[in-house]
């Protein structure tokens, strides 16, 4: 990408600032060395974190958040599936043991790099293939070819157009049948503080000398990639509301029970689940 380019995209994806000063730290480091040394860029555990207990962590939602969506144990040995936002591999390594194709998706090539790395020690490398979403919006997988789309903790990161589009490509690139589960947050009586200083971190992270500094400190690197809320209205409305019982059916907003989740569109289930953190909520859907 030309210089005129990358300026121009820092411009429009400003949370890409601190999300590839992250990447870039990852370049140098193996997967164990960026764990220990910048864990919170990838997990809520900071201190003495390793590759190992990172992956068990993620080992260990992979399994709840399975059941949660209805796969039954053993069920997903011969699907596909594609997360979106995969990072350095923290549930990646446990999609590839229990679906016999996974597409890691990310936007950052080094976080891939290093995705390839965990799954080799502590998943099944035979079944991973990276997906590099550059454009942070598109991808590459054929229409058609997934049974199963997820995303977790991500889509809160992209710009608020880049989150409908990455909706709308998961929906394409999954099965007729398949399901999709994405999560997205929305907004809290807190983003009045957050959301404005969020801006305030990105301006600063352009300065390339407090970016080096800033990306060892969570706080501020979690301040700076919080790019959107989105409600449950705002991603059915989206994805078109016509589509619901005729492209999209089974469609269910899951919520924190400490949460009150309005929705407006018709057919729509609404499931509380005590581990949602209060401010996210997942689409569950399936193709129809």
């Amino acid at each position: 990408m030309s210089l005129w380019g990358q300026i121009a995209e820092r411009l429009r994806r400003p949370q890409g600032v601190p999300w590839r000063s992250a990447g870039l730290r990852t370049e140098s480091l193996t997967a164990d060395e960026a764990v220990r040394s910048t864990g919170w860029v990838f997990d809520n555990k900071t201190g003495d974190v390793s590759l190992e207990s990172f992956t068990t962590s993620g080992d260990k939602e992979v399994q709840r958040y399975l059941r949660l969506f209805g796969f039954v144990d053993g069920s997903t040995t011969n699907l596909a599936m594609v997360e979106i936002g995969s990072g350095i591999g923290r549930m990646t390594a446990g999609f590839s043991k229990r679906f016999r194709t996974v597409y890691a998706a990310d936007v950052d090539a080094a976080f891939l790099e290093r995705c390839r790395e965990t799954v080799f020690h502590h998943g099944e490398p035979t079944a991973l293939r990276t997906v590099h979403a550059a454009d942070g919006r598109t991808l590459d997988i054929a229409s058609g070819s997934v049974d199963f789309a997820f995303s977790y903790i991500t889509l809160q990161h992209c710009g608020a157009d880049d989150a409908r589009s990455l909706v709308g490509e998961a929906m394409r690139v999954t099965k007729r049948g398949g399901l999709i589960a994405l999560n997205f947050r929305t907004w809290t009586p807190l983003d009045a503080a957050l959301v404005p200083l969020g801006g305030l971190v990105r301006v600063l992270w352009r300065t390339p000398k407090a970016a080096k500094y800033m990306a060892r400190i969570r706080s501020l690197t979690r301040l700076g990639w919080q790019a959107n809320r989105l409600s449950p209205d705002d991603v059915l409305a989206a994805i078109g509301l016509d589509l619901i019982g005729t492209q999209l059916r089974e469609v269910t907003i899951i919520h924190s029970p400490r949460r009150r989740v309005t929705v407006s569109a018709a057919g729509v289930k609404k499931l509380a689940v005590r581990r949602v953190h209060p401010s996210h909520w997942w689409l569950v859907a399936r193709l129809a």
